[in-house]
């Protein structure tokens, strides 16, 4: 093997560079733009340019890496072709052909972003069986079954955040469906709720002194016992707890590892979705844990690298 590999995590805004030996231990790391004009054109270019850019200032070359491993937001079909990712400007695109034909070859690897971060808390804190939850601006998953990425034969394996949750619900998910779990537990769908039950009802709370409500706010005052914010957390817990309670109905895992912005919550947010999954979950999968991410944003570049290691 060759002494050093690259994890690439690729966001909306940022995409994120990790340089790693191949015992899977972070050298350095640094992020670039990404730059989605031109349906995104420029965002494999960018990578590669900077990739070389980095090797040649350490004085090093292609030959020194086994290769990338790069995630992405969106499905991945077999062999890393990307099967749309709309915050990219992506469509059907074969990204690990791409960059490998821009880094003369080497072997690049790609994986769906919230997989790829459930593989990279497996591989940093153990386990073999897990199912990550990211609650950030949308809802990801990540599915690991006996220690490999469950993606499933189109690449949506994971894509809890599009559980329907809701029948009633009329307001539009952002994958064109009504009543979404990702409505609800995202840090948008917290804050939509917030607005919601701050309209409709006469409780009292802090938040009402608020001028420009942030989802943070809502869940610091949840966290401080404000009668409102504590009601709304319970609610969200418990659409969270039931649809992870048929999740686990599939999956089986022995943990659920709660990630993204929402996570820093803490506790509290964890206690009550354990909470509530106990109360809807199948007997046998009842005790299955709930634990905070431990990697924080650094989670898609370990995992995108294992992708190569392994």
């Amino acid at each position: 093997m060759k002494p050093y590999a690259f994890g690439v995590d690729v966001g909306g805004t940022s995409v994120k560079i990790g340089f790693f030996d191949t015992e899977g231990t972070l050298k350095e790391k640094w992020e670039i733009p990404t730059r989605r004009e031109d349906f995104g054109e420029k965002i494999l270019p960018d990578i590669a340019a900077s990739l070389k850019g980095f090797l040649e200032e350490k004085g090093l070359g292609l030959s020194d890496l086994e290769g990338v491993g790069l995630d992405v937001p969106g499905a991945v079909l077999e062999g890393g072709i990307v099967n749309r990712c709309a915050n990219l400007g992506w469509g059907i695109k074969p990204v690990a052909e791409e960059l490998s034909r821009l880094l003369d070859g080497l072997p690049v690897r790609v994986a769906n972003d919230a997989n790829a971060a459930a593989l990279g808390e497996v591989r940093y804190a153990g386990g073999k069986n897990i199912v990550m939850v990211t609650l950030g601006t949308g809802v990801g998953g990540g599915v690991i079954v006996n220690g490999k990425i469950a993606s499933g034969a189109f690449g949506a394996g994971g894509e809890i955040g599009h559980i329907p949750v809701c029948p009633e619900e009329t307001a539009t998910c952002g994958c064109g469906k009504k009543g979404c779990l990702e409505q609800y537990a995202s840090a948008t769908g917290i804050l939509r709720l917030a607005k919601k039950k701050l309209r409709e009802s006469d409780t009292p709370s802090i938040l009402r002194q608020e001028k420009n409500l942030t989802t943070r706010a809502v869940l610091d005052a949840a966290k401080a016992g404000d009668a409102l914010a504590s009601e709304l957390l319970k609610e969200v817990c418990e659409i969270l707890g039931r649809a992870l309670a048929g999740v686990a109905c599939v999956v089986d895992p022995e943990a659920f590892i709660i990630g993204g912005g929402v996570s820093k919550a803490g506790q509290i947010l964890t206690e009550t979705i354990s909470r509530y999954y106990k109360k809807y979950a199948f007997h046998a999968s009842r005790d299955t844990e709930f634990r905070l991410a431990t990697l924080g944003n650094d989670a898609g570049m370990y995992g995108a690298v294992h992708l190569i290691l392994e």
